[in-house]
């Protein structure tokens, strides 16, 4: 109890504001009492949520959006859990934070602004299903079998088995159109999932969206809002990198997933 009272009194005002909410929306989640969660949102508010309560990318906006879409959709989600994840910002009497979430089917972040003792803004999102978690970390294959195994495939080869196979005897689950940097990030994420995909394009590599367009195009948006999936950019690159070294840098990581 004593360790409990220390952990609350470092909380940060801002900190407290943010846990208080989030109990009080939890407590009337779990009780399904859409229009108690939806009394806890300012008179002007908004929720967008991607995929993590409707399956669906949406906003509600007022209170009255999101107690229908609470009434509709709580008996199939069974939201808990909610958490603060990283440590609240305050400013201009905006409490910002970023938040954790479960469901009865994934494991969600969202990002919560409070005016006051009020949700003004609130983004919840969908980051894994659960039983379909990414083979990341201690989930990552071995790589390596030992003991004798007659007709061992290498890498290598199963990679040329592979696409050999997809599309002809094995078809794919989705059909990625466009191999640009979006294209190509969509086809990472379900690659690792260990869902068959295909991406295609009319040109003729990864990155030539990019090649064939003018001289003196460089990225528009710094690199790190530009990350793709697994393989971030060098911490040595341009802000800003030119087209060319962009498109060469996507072949690549195109070639690393694959």
């Amino acid at each position: 109890m004593d360790a409990m009272v220390r952990d609350v009194e470092r909380l940060s005002p801002a900190d407290a504001r943010v846990i208080a909410w989030l109990d009080r929306f939890e407590a009337a989640l779990r009780a399904r009492d859409a229009a108690g969660a939806a009394a806890l949102f300012a008179e002007t508010c908004f929720w967008r949520d991607l995929v993590a309560f409707t399956w669906n990318i949406t906003t509600m906006e007022g209170s009255g959006a999101i107690c229908d879409m609470l009434e509709a959709q709580l008996g199939a989600v069974s939201p808990g859990s909610f958490t603060l994840e990283e440590a609240a910002s305050e400013a201009d009497g905006v409490t910002e934070a970023w938040i954790a979430f479960e469901t009865a089917t994934l494991r969600g972040r969202g990002y919560l602004r409070l005016k006051g003792e009020e949700a003004w803004t609130l983004l919840t999102a969908a980051r894994e299903l659960k039983g379909h978690e990414e083979p990341g970390g201690q989930r990552r294959e071995r790589g390596v079998h030992h003991g004798v195994e007659p007709g061992r495939r290498s890498w290598s080869e199963r990679r040329r088995d592979e696409e050999a196979e997809l599309g002809r005897t094995r078809q794919p689950y989705a059909l990625v159109v466009g191999g640009g940097q979006g294209g190509i990030a969509l086809g990472a994420r379900l690659k690792r999932l260990g869902v068959p995909a295909l991406i295609v394009d009319k040109h003729d590599r990864p990155g030539d969206q990019w090649r064939s367009r003018y001289k003196s195009l460089h990225l528009h948006d710094p690199v790190w809002y530009d990350h793709l999936p697994y393989l971030p950019f060098p911490d040595h690159w341009p802000a800003s990198p030119p087209r060319t070294r962009s498109a060469t840098g996507w072949r690549c990581t195109r070639r690393s997933w694959s």
